[in-house]
């Protein structure tokens, strides 16, 4: 079966592309490719340019159901990735007060996390990604998990993580609204075998965009003009899988 064809892609570095399409096109596909988790039957995947200074690794996830250890702290979730990569010592430690701090996580460094929110327990996985200062951060519909009100709040946070020290991030979503938020550009597949059908550019600073804001609701309205026929037809599609 073909997943995806004939796709032509540019990621530039420190920005978010956010990557969106119909039900079963591919998308969380594109990004294991872009991982290396999967390796595509033909065309290839390049990447150009040097990673970052202290980068352990060139590509790390987050996924949207944490993958969190349960019998480990919040900081020894992030301790993992650094005790893979033999960080040990007053090195270890700084790094994870420095990312427990960015999120927000401080205050919870001894906590399980059976004790955690959803939202916190996302917060300790993007805490764990950026321990490793990736390259590129692939973000596998990562608040789809989360309701109304703490996906706002996450966005919020990735917004200021963002603000503060750019990343390179592949965003992977269904929902518009975090796409038309977090999106430096953002790409639209169509149904499967997904193909690219449009990119979008947003040149609306991260930081000067907010819910309900006029031109976010337009820009949701356009992407899901794009999308609808595709999407309608993706969902006949899976009804009768």
């Amino acid at each position: 079966m073909v997943v995806l064809e004939d796709l032509s892609l540019t990621i530039l570095a420190g920005r978010i592309t956010c990557i969106i399409g119909p039900s079963g096109c591919g998308k969380s596909t594109l990004l294991r490719l872009f991982g290396g988790l999967e390796r595509p039957s033909e065309g290839q995947i390049l990447q150009s340019g040097e990673a970052p200074a202290g980068c352990l690794n060139p590509l790390t996830y987050v996924f949207q159901d944490f993958a969190l250890l349960p019998w480990r702290s919040v900081a020894g979730n992030v301790s993992l990735v650094l005790e893979d990569h033999g960080v040990r010592g007053a090195t270890r430690h700084d790094v994870i007060a420095d990312v427990l701090a960015r999120t927000k996580l401080a205050d919870f460094h001894d906590a399980l996390p059976k004790q955690l929110s959803g939202g916190m327990k996302q917060r300790v996985a993007i805490a764990r990604a950026l321990a490793v200062n990736p390259a590129v951060m692939l973000l596998d519909e990562p608040l789809s998990a989360l309701d109304a009100q703490t996906r706002e709040l996450l966005m919020d946070d990735l917004i200021a993580l963002w603000t503060r020290q750019p990343f390179t991030g592949i965003y992977v979503t269904h929902n518009l609204a975090e796409a038309a938020r977090l999106g430096h550009q953002i790409v639209v597949l169509s149904r499967r075998p997904g193909r690219l059908r449009d990119v979008v550019e947003l040149a609306l600073p991260l930081t000067d965009r907010h819910p309900g804001q006029a031109d976010l609701e337009a820009l949701q309205t356009r992407l899901w003009e794009l999308m609808r026929e595709e999407a309608e037809a993706a969902d006949q599609e899976l009804s009768h899988v």
